[in-house]
């Protein structure tokens, strides 16, 4: 082990004692360099976090600060950042959460994720609100993170080990217990799979697009993060009042009963009877075995436990243990709706303890579950169309599992599948039968149906993903109808700017029902004193995505990109018939730009 303590003298811009900084920020963000195993800490301007908040705006800043334009995503010269919101650790709801921020070694642009679990309150505890890591070690390590001081461990003894053995040892070496977080990345990170994740807390999965390739390129195992500074807020009894009417609002919010009894999975029955679960790699929006992978499925086959992050009532996280058949006594935290589509849907897998095993798998080497379903069905499509000469089928959950595993360790075919859908697409003469945006797999929500998706996936700064906007919770509930293309626009952005402070806060996507615009500014004033109104905090949530944007277009990014694989607009859903007409699509993505301002 090596313990470094770099000098303030050598702090370049290092705080001084006297020095106050707005309240919901500690201020100063640290810099760390593995290859030298030096650090530092730096002030960070007030403007900043006044017109970028922390969380998405932090790091996005941060990001376009310490990298250059056309960097390598697995080069020491990439920069990875992990930043908290002025929301972590305090009383507000649904705020145990962190993000990532870096350049995707999947997909050549902005990557951002987002996990839960015991991380944030000791990230925010460290006293930095954010840490920025660059270099590549020439060995294995893991960082140990605390206010004032770095320690660079030696990790060769836990290289190799998948998630959940890698963070029982490292929380065991730092010797805190539960006061640390622990964040860690399995084989598939060490092997620089490009969409290999950052886990914590066993089954807390951040990092779509890639963020555990960055983490293992650097050659860092873990990172645990510990300390004792406390975040001021400017407003305690703000805070307390949100609290308190949250608290008593969730008591008779139909959504929170529902995810506290059934989780995300109960979303497999809403989308197939909607037509919008995508089944047989994209072919259809309903699977007919889907009752065997629901919600009712997963209470009725296995062991089920409501789980919760600390800050929450939700405990929307199902720990499931199976009771009987071949992995009798696996137990996770899951599947989520998500992993069900990606092996249940797309892969035809019509049980819901085999696609647990298969979530398992995933999370034991460190990779993201949905790219991993998508990639598994679309060599089910090259192996039926005789684009290569492996035999596997629809349902094999045998013959996944061992693709799984090959992509992990990077052998035969697995390692074309581990560089992602664009390259395997091209090396097999399938590209148009892949289905991405921008290098990035799609949610389980086909735009055929659900139009307003089509939109979100277009644009999001990280590729297709769901999560920037969730306007598919506006679609099927049925505030503005799925075939609606007047006003889909300024829906899905009235839910992309909301989403976008919760990004900056950080805040659970599923306070979105009970956290509404008036609700954000309170906790906006509660912790940082800015007062805000709506058009305020839209310019503010502008400021914050134009800042991705600005990242994605110095790498190279054309707005051309903001489209869908022509299979949406020209392939009808083989049950309904239903294709998103191309005109739809240009209409509501022409009603966007104008609406950001963006040509």
């Amino acid at each position: 082990m090596v313990y470094l303590r770099v000098p303030w003298s050598r702090c370049q811009g290092g705080l001084r004692s006297d020095e106050v900084y707005m309240d919901g920020f500690h201020g100063k963000v640290l810099h760390v360099d593995v290859g030298s195993q030096a650090f530092r800490e730096e002030p960070v301007d007030e403007e900043v976090y006044r017109t970028l908040l922390g969380g998405k705006g932090l790091g996005t800043h941060l990001l376009l600060s310490n990298t250059t334009a056309g960097v390598d995503p697995l080069t020491e010269d990439n920069v990875i950042v992990f930043a908290t919101g002025p929301a972590a650790d305090t009383r507000v709801f649904g705020s145990s959460r962190y993000g990532v921020f870096t350049k995707s070694p999947l997909t050549g642009i902005y990557s951002e994720s987002y996990a839960g679990g015991s991380v944030a309150g000791p990230f925010s505890r460290t006293g930095y609100d954010a840490v920025v890591i660059k270099g590549a070690s020439p060995s294995p390590i893991y960082l140990e993170i605390t206010g004032g001081s770095v320690r660079f461990h030696d990790a060769s003894h836990i290289w190799g080990r998948e998630t959940y053995q890698a963070e029982d040892a490292v929380r065991e070496e730092v010797g805190l217990g539960g006061d640390a977080g622990i964040a860690v990345i399995g084989p598939a990170g060490e092997n620089l799979v490009r969409f290999a994740v950052i886990e914590n807390d066993y089954w807390r999965s951040m990092g779509r697009t890639g963020a555990g390739a960055v983490l293992g390129s650097k050659r860092i195992k873990a990172i645990a993060f510990h300390g004792s500074q406390q975040r001021s807020v400017a407003r305690p009894d703000l805070l307390d009042s949100v609290w308190r009417e949250t608290g008593s609002k969730a008591r008779t919010d139909a959504g929170a009963a529902s995810y506290k009894k059934l989780g995300t999975p109960m979303l497999v029955a809403l989308a197939n009877r909607a037509g919008a679960f995508p089944t047989r790699y994209w072919s259809a929006g309903t699977y007919d075995q889907w009752p065997k992978i629901s919600a009712d499925a997963l209470l009725s086959q296995c062991k089920v436990r409501a789980r919760t992050c600390p800050k929450c009532f939700l405990a929307c996280a199902n720990l499931v243990e199976i009771v009987d058949g071949r992995h009798k006594g696996l137990v996770i935290e899951g599947p989520e709706y998500e992993t069900l589509y990606a092996f249940g849907g797309l892969c035809l897998l019509d049980d819901i303890r085999e696609i647990a095993y298969l979530n398992d798998i995933c999370d034991r080497l460190g990779m993201d579950t949905i790219t991993a379903g998508n990639l598994a069905a679309f060599t089910i499509e090259a192996s039926r169309r005789g684009a290569i000469d492996e035999r596997i089928e629809y349902g094999d959950v045998d013959g996944i599992a061992e693709l799984l595993g090959k992509i992990a360790r990077r052998e035969g075919i697995g390692a074309i599948l581990a560089e992602g859908i664009v390259p395997a697409s091209r090396e097999w003469g399938l590209e148009d039968v892949a289905i991405h945006v921008k290098g990035l797999e799609p949610a389980g929500y086909d735009p055929r149906v659900l139009k307003g998706m089509g939109l979100a996936y277009a644009v999001s700064d990280r590729g297709a993903c769901h999560l920037r906007s969730t306007v598919y919770k506006a679609e099927l509930s049925g505030m503005i109808g799925p075939d609606e293309i007047e006003g889909k626009a300024e829906v899905m952005l009235d839910f992309e700017d909301r989403h976008t402070l919760f990004d900056s806060l950080i805040l659970c996507r599923f306070f979105r029902d009970l956290y509404a615009w008036e609700t954000l500014s309170l906790i906006i004033e509660g912790t940082t004193g800015m007062a805000l109104d709506k058009s305020q905090l839209q310019r503010l949530a502008l400021n914050i995505s134009n800042k991705a944007r600005e990242f994605n277009l110095r790498e190279g990014m054309s707005p051309t990109a903001d489209t869908l694989p022509k299979r949406f607009f020209e392939e009808p859903l083989t049950d309904s018939g239903k294709v998103l007409p191309k005109r739809d699509f240009d209409r509501m993505l022409s009603d966007y730009y104008r609406l950001k301002g963006w040509r």
